[in-house]
Parts: C-alpha cells; sequence; structure tokens
C-alpha cells in the first residue's frame, strides 16, 4: 500500500522504520518541528532526518490544517495514512482522505488511557500492563475501532523508561500486522468500549512534586514513573528543591504529620506519608537517593544527616 506517515520523536521513528522495512511504499512524510518542552525532547529521534535518509518528501508542520498541506496529500494519493506521537488534532477532510483512512497508533491499551503520556500515567495509577493499540481514526480523540492491540506486563519495580522500552518494541509488530489486515480486505474492527475509557493530559511540572497526603505505594510509583529521563519526583527541604530518585514502600508502619522526616530503614530514610484509603494503614516512603537544586547526587541517609524536620509540596 501507498502510506503517508504523520509522526514524531522515537515513537514516529520506530513507525516509520518498519514502515520502511515493510513491503508498503511510504510516499511523504509529515512531522513537528523540534519543541524545546520538557518531555519532548526526551526520546527525540528524528523522523524528518529518517525520511530524507531513504529520499523521502518531508513537510513539516505544527498543525496539519493547511490547504498546501491538503494538496500535497492528493497528490500523494496514499493508500492509507499512519500516524504515531503526533501532537495535535488531524482535521476529518485530512484523516479521511486515504482509501482506506488513517490507521493511528497509540502507546496505550485503548480505551484506556487516551491522550497523553500514558505510560507514566498508566504505571502512577497502579496498572497491571500497558501497551500498543493501533486504531482507525475518527472525529473523537483515540476513539476509533481497534484493529490491534498488543500488551506486557508492568513489573513490580518497572520504571516509566523499562516501558517505554518495552512498548515502543510492540510498535512494528501492531503496525505492520494492522496493516496487513487492511490490505488484505478486512473492515469490520473492534470497537471501543467507551464507557471504559480514560483520558490524561500532558505532563507538566506540577504533574512530579510529591504531595505527602498521598500513601506510600502511591508515591514510590510517582517516583518510579518519573525515572530519568523523565523529570523527577520531586520535593521542599527548608525551602529548596529535592528531586527524590529512588524510593521504596517501608515495611515498617509510621503515622504521624505527612511529610515528616522521621526514621532509618534499611537504605532509606522515612518520610511519613499519608494513610491508604483502602486499608486505613500508613506506610512510609523510604527514600534512598536524591538530588539537591546544585545537581549533587547522593544517598538520601548521607543528605538527611540528622533527622527530623519535614518535606513539603512548596517552598
Amino acid at each position: 500500500m501507498r502510506v503517508v506517515m504523520f509522526g514524531y520523536q522515537t515513537w514516529g521513528h520506530r513507525t516509520l522504520q518498519a514502515l520502511l522495512e515493510s513491503e508498503h511504499d511510504v510516499v511523504l512524510v509529515v512531522t513537528h518541528p523540534k519543541s524545546e518542552h520538557a518531555y519532548e525532547k526526551i526520546w527525540s529521534d528524528s523522523v524528518a532526518d529518517l525520511a530524507e535518509e531513504h529520499g523521502v518528501p518531508v513537510l513539516i508542520r505544527n498543525r496539519p490544517d493547511d490547504d498546501e498541506l491538503f494538496e500535497r496529500l492528493k497528490e500523494a494519493d496514499p493508500d492509507i495514512i499512519v500516524a504515531n506521537n503526533w501532537r495535535t488534532w488531524i482535521p476529518p477532510r485530512i484523516f479521511g482522505l486515504p482509501r482506506h483512512g488513517t490507521l493511528n497508533v497509540h502507546d496505550s491499551l485503548l480505551p484506556k488511557y487516551a491522550g497523553f503520556s500514558p505510560l507514566i500515567w498508566a504505571l502512577i495509577n497502579g496498572e497491571r500492563e500497558v501497551g500498543v493499540t493501533a486504531h482507525m481514526m475518527n472525529d473523537e480523540l483515540d476513539a476509533g475501532d481497534i484493529v490491534r492491540q498488543e500488551a506486557v506486563p508492568v513489573g513490580p519495580t518497572d520504571t516509566a523508561t523499562d516501558l517505554f522500552h518495552k512498548t515502543v518494541d510492540l510498535i512494528a509488530p501492531v503496525t505492520i500486522g494492522a496493516l496487513g489486515l487492511i490490505a488484505a480486505g478486512q473492515t469490520e474492527f473492534t470497537r471501543q468500549d467507551r464507557s471504559q475509557a480514560s483520558f490524561f493530559h500532558k505532563r507538566a511540572d506540577d504533574d512530579s512534586r510529591i504531595d505527602w497526603s498521598w500513601p506510600a505505594e502511591d508515591l514510590e510509583r510517582l517516583v518510579r514513573a518519573q525515572s530519568e529521563p523523565y523529570p523527577s519526583a520531586y520535593t521542599f527541604h527548608r525551602g529548596r528543591r529535592l528531586d527524590v530518585l529512588a524510593s521504596f514502600v517501608s515495611e515498617g508502619r509510621y503515622g504521624g504529620t505527612p511529610g515528616r522526616i522521621f526514621y532509618r530503614e534499611g537504605d532509606g530514610v522515612v518520610i511519613v506519608a499519608g494513610a491508604d484509603a483502602r486499608t486505613g494503614r500508613n506506610r512510609g516512603l523510604a527514600i534512598t537517593r536524591v538530588r539537591t537544586e546544585d545537581g549533587r547526587e547522593l544517598p538520601a541517609a548521607e543528605y538527611f544527616t540528622s533527622m527530623g524536620g519535614y518535606l513539603t509540596d512548596r517552598p
């Protein structure tokens, strides 16, 4: 099939790579300009560079809503558009132009986690598995019929970085497998159960800020979700920002005021956290490694040379 690719960053790069290695013919690539947003500088392999290396024409757009782009798409005469990690709305006259419409590849198990940063949100929320979904695009964001979907389990110590590497390897089989079904003439796919849908926004700095009223189990997942190279989970100590790089849930139960620097447990320094609403019990978050405002990374026990005091969610 003749394919036009809409994509950005490493997800789009992997999709384009899979298409170039397949039997399909990539006739045009549309991608975004580089961004300085903290989350968009991560996994930033260039879709444009890969396309140009293979002699595929490239168009750079923030939004695909201009007449010049529409005319170029008509000239390209695609059988299908494949989109992955396209960051803005694609209007109906674009996604409905090809003979077979537009296949969107999304890094979640739709209908859950439509929108942005699905791996991070899924880890924070304690999901047991994550994955990749290829679905037909329609008027509603990430809501079209599912063509192919694959899942991988979330391990008890997995970080968002681990989940990225697990799921990025699903892009090729999900995308090429879905195109194979479409090329073979299949037109009926799995309708999404919209009663199970959830949507999450793009991560911002405040979303990484630790709220010590959360249960320790939730905070430990937040720390793992904000693993390098993502911006770290953070708190404030004596008016200065302190990044929390590694932690575990305490064995002991520690009650009292959330944020209190309380006790040494193993390699960690226990901070009192909120009670778990399901059990009514408190566990502490044992921090093992931190980074200071001046960039020093050190064991938490070395940083907290004396117990006492508080960590807060504001300076």
